[in-house]
């Protein structure tokens, strides 16, 4: 092992494969450092991977990554106990290549992933923990490993390592993560053949459905719910607040809140007869853009969901998490070509670059919404009962005059709501989102 590195990149999912890729390719010196048995063995749960961020890191990924289906159609559904108002979009141009989203089972794709950093130069380490950061004073030199000799050096240190970020809390680079800004999510990999899959869901071959949903699954709590279609399999998930789990009366566990989804009358006829083969849960990001913690100073840099970017409005993870991971990259890059130090001056071009991006564009658009939610619960229980209540009440046929429906629709939502509170949610939820 080299004395020192260019580089030391703690974690191996999306965001630090990106960083580390991104750095060997370039010809630096960098050491990937992994505390699973190999990248994505922690991994069991299926996810969405967007193109154009790894795209821009691996353009021709799609020669050999291990990708499951290109989706060609995104459903949206506002549900109640015994049915669901919602909305298709489904494009024959998703269908055309190169496509723009597919699921994946990650700890196939992050192994994939990893095999081209190896390729690409860097040294990977597996079956290791970084206990802590090296410090010059105020800087970052290195890492400590739970190994003999396991200090290593490095000119910078780019955090990779997970949701609440043990590294940058014992550096006190920022405080634990509170719970009204993190969610936990929990997901079943349910196995059927690819024939039944492709009948349920109206798809061909290599195409794929995402289905998003929130209402009564959530039993008023910040949350969604989510299903969709790998090859051979279906993912299917539910995830809330964990501050809402932690004061939630009904002491509701996020493994209940699964059962019954699939036990919905419109999820159950989809993934009737899969066999449940995978579990897992885990933790999510969700405070956005007035949660991002300091992500740079002397000698390090966060990248991924330890920096907290996820787009919770839109469901977007991955394609934060490797574009922060290749512009915090980028960033060494051209420090190093410009004989820079890597210093907290120096590395702020990094936060320079996510500003002028998508990655804090979209974050600072919903910057207001995660207070919003969480401070109006009827959005996920009041709201969904109401809307489907409606849809029901105008398409049945019955001898009412419409009318007289409309009146009745009017007066439900009024006496649920009244009227200053209608406009008053419309209102916020505008300003929110706009």
């Amino acid at each position: 092992m080299p004395e020192k590195f260019d580089a030391i990149v703690v974690g191996a999912g999306p965001s630090g494969n990106a960083a580390t890729y991104t750095l060997a390719k370039a010809g630096l010196k960098v050491l990937q450092i992994e505390r699973g048995e190999y990248p994505g063995s922690k991994n069991v749960q299926g996810a969405i991977l967007y193109s154009d961020a790894l795209e821009k890191i691996i353009p021709d990924f799609r020669d050999d990554a291990p990708l499951e289906r290109h989706i060609i159609e995104q459903r949206m559904w506002l549900l109640d106990d015994k049915s669901f108002v919602g909305t298709h979009f489904r494009s024959e141009d998703y269908n055309k290549p190169p496509y723009n989203r597919y699921t994946i089972i990650r700890a196939q794709f992050d192994k994939w992933f990893s095999s081209k950093v190896r390729e690409a130069g860097a040294l990977l380490i597996c079956e290791t923990t970084v206990e802590q950061l090296l410090m010059d004073g105020d800087r970052v030199v290195g890492v400590r490993c739970d190994r003999i000799g396991g200090d290593v050096f490095a000119d910078v240190v780019i955090l990779a390592d997970g949701v609440n970020s043990t590294l940058a809390r014992k550096a006190g680079f920022h405080p634990e993560i509170q719970a009204k800004n993190v969610a936990l999510a929990v997901k079943e990999i349910l196995f059927m053949p690819e024939e039944v899959i492709q009948a349920r869901f109206n798809i061909g071959e290599e195409e794929g459905v995402v289905i998003e949903m929130m209402g009564s699954v959530t039993e008023g709590m910040v949350g969604t719910g989510f299903l969709y279609t790998n090859k051979d399999s279906l993912t299917i998930g539910v995830g809330c607040m964990l501050s809402d789990f932690k004061t939630n009366p009904n002491r509701t566990t996020p493994y209940a809140l699964l059962e019954k989804l699939k036990k919905h009358p419109s999820i159950a006829p989809l993934i009737e007869g899969g066999e449940m083969k995978e579990y897992c849960a885990h933790l999510i990001p969700e405070g956005g853009f007035h949660a991002v913690p300091k992500i740079f100073g002397h000698g390090w840099m966060i990248v991924g969901d330890s920096g907290g970017f996820v787009n919770a409005a839109h469901r977007e993870g991955s394609n934060l998490a490797m574009t922060t991971g290749r512009l915090a990259a980028e960033t060494v890059i051209h420090a190093k070509a410009a004989g820079k130090d890597m210093d907290a001056k120096t590395l702020s071009a990094y936060k320079a670059a996510l500003d002028d991006s998508f990655v804090m564009k979209d974050l600072k658009k919903y910057r207001d919404l995660p207070e919003v939610l969480h401070n109006s619960p009827h959005f996920f229980s009041t709201y969904p009962g109401l809307v489907n209540r409606a849809a029901q009440t105008m398409f049945t046929v019955d001898g009412v005059d419409k009318k007289t429906k409309e009146r009745e629709v009017l007066g439900s939502f009024k006496a649920a709501r009244k009227l200053t509170g209608l406009v008053g949610d419309a209102v916020k939820l505008w300003r929110a989102v706009r």
